[in-house]
C-alpha cells in the first residue's frame, strides 16, 4: 500500500509539471496517462495486489489519481485556446477560417453541358475524336476530294511536317470515324475544340468549339431535322425565340441550310454581334450527303440522316450577353467569376 501511495505522488508531480505549446504534445499526454494502455489503467490495475483490508482505502485514492489526471489534461486543452499560443506564435483559434474562393466552370463548358443535355433527352449519345486529324477523316470523306475548291472555305492549319495532317477544322470528322464503325442507326452528338486560321477579333477566334449532331436511320427527312432544332432553339433559348432557316451550301450536306435566332444582345435592333441585322446564325444542317454516306460504307438507297453543328461560343455569347468572343480564352479572372453562380 505504501509503495502504491509513493508510486501515485511521484506521478501527480510529474503530471504538475506537464506543460504543452501543441496539440500534438496534448495529445501524447492522453495516450501516455489516460490511454488504453495508459498509466492510469495500469496503475487501476494494481487493486489487485493490495490487502483486503486497505481495499476501500486504495480504491478512492486511486480515483481521485484519475479524476486528477483528466483534471489536467482538460487544462492543457484549454490552454491552447485560453492563450492562443500554437508553436510559438499568437492565433485566435476561436476565430473563423480564411474563406475559401468558390470556383467555377467556364461558360463555354457551361453551355456545352447545357447543349449536350438538350441533345441527350431526344436519344442522342456523345462521341470525342482527335483534334489532329488525317485529311480524309477532315475533307475526303465528306465529299471533299483534294484541290476541291471548297476547300477554301475553311483556312486551315496544316502539320508542317506531314501536310496530310491537320488541326481538324469541324468536328464532322468525328461523324466520319462513328459512321465508318457501321453500328446503324446512329444518333449521335460530336462536342470538341476545333481550329480554323482566321483573324481574331469581337466575333471570330482562330480556335473555337463545336457541338456537331448526326442521326442516320431509315426515312429520316428535313422535316425530321428541323423538328430536333426547333426543340433545341425553344429548350435554350425560350418559347419566344424567333427562328428562320435560310438555304445554304455544305459539300457533305444536300439540301443544306443555316439557321438564324433573334439576337438577344440587342433585341432585334441590331449590334456588332448580330452585324446591325437583329439576326444571329447559330448553325448549319442539312441532310447528309449520298456521297458521304458511300465513302463510309452505308448504302444511300436505304438510309438517309441529317447533320447539323454549331459553334458554342456564339450561343453563350447570346444566353450570357456577351459582346467579344475573346473574353473566352482571355483567362481574365474577373470575368470568369460571374460565372461562379451559373456552376
Amino acid at each position: 500500500m505504501e509503495d502504491l501511495l509513493k508510486k501515485i505522488e511521484e506521478y501527480k508531480h510529474e503530471i504538475t509539471a506537464f506543460n504543452v505549446t501543441d496539440e500534438k504534445q496534448v495529445e501524447d499526454f492522453r495516450i501516455k496517462w489516460l490511454g488504453t494502455k495508459g498509466i492510469v489503467k495500469a496503475i487501476m490495475g494494481e487493486m489487485k495486489n493490495v490487502a483486503a483490508e486497505n481495499k476501500k482505502e486504495a480504491g478512492r485514492i486511486l480515483n481521485e489519481f484519475k479524476l486528477f489526471t483528466e483534471t489536467k489534461f482538460e487544462e492543457l486543452k484549454a490552454t491552447l485556446t485560453t492563450n492562443n499560443t500554437v508553436t510559438g506564435s499568437s492565433i485566435d483559434l476561436t476565430l473563423p477560417g480564411n474563406a475559401i474562393p468558390v470556383g467555377s466552370r467556364h461558360p463555354v463548358v457551361l453551355m456545352r453541358n447545357k447543349i449536350v443535355s438538350i441533345f441527350q433527352r431526344l436519344g442522342f449519345a456523345v462521341a470525342e475524336g482527335p483534334e489532329i486529324e488525317d485529311d480524309w477523316h477532315n475533307f475526303g470523306a465528306l465529299n471533299l476530294p483534294e484541290h476541291h475548291p471548297a476547300r477554301d472555305m475553311q483556312d486551315t492549319f496544316y502539320v508542317q511536317t506531314n501536310p496530310d495532317w491537320v488541326l481538324r477544322t469541324h468536328t464532322s470528322s468525328v461523324q466520319i470515324r462513328e459512321m465508318e464503325k457501321g453500328k446503324l442507326p446512329i444518333r449521335m452528338l460530336m462536342p470538341g475544340r476545333v481550329y480554323r486560321n482566321e483573324t481574331v477579333s469581337a466575333r471570330s477566334h482562330c480556335f473555337f468549339h463545336q457541338v456537331e449532331g448526326l442521326y442516320i436511320d431509315e426515312n429520316v427527312s428535313f422535316a425530321d431535322l428541323k423538328q430536333t432544332l426547333y426543340f433545341f432553339v425553344k429548350e435554350m433559348y425560350g418559347k419566344d425565340v424567333k427562328v428562320r432557316f435560310r438555304p445554304s451550301y455544305f459539300p457533305f450536306t444536300e439540301p443544306s441550310a443555316e439557321m438564324d435566332v433573334s439576337c438577344f444582345i440587342c433585341g432585334g435592333s441590331g449590334c456588332n454581334i448580330c452585324k446591325k441585322t437583329g439576326w444571329v446564325e447559330i448553325l448549319g444542317c442539312g441532310m447528309v450527303h449520298p456521297n458521304v454516306l458511300s465513302n463510309c460504307n452505308i448504302d444511300p438507297n436505304k438510309y438517309t440522316g441529317f447533320a447539323f453543328g454549331m459553334g458554342i461560343e456564339r450561343p453563350a455569347m447570346l444566353k450570357y450577353g456577351i459582346n467579344d468572343i475573346r473574353l473566352f480564352s482571355e483567362n481574365d479572372v474577373r470575368f470568369l467569376k460571374q460565372f461562379t453562380a451559373a456552376t
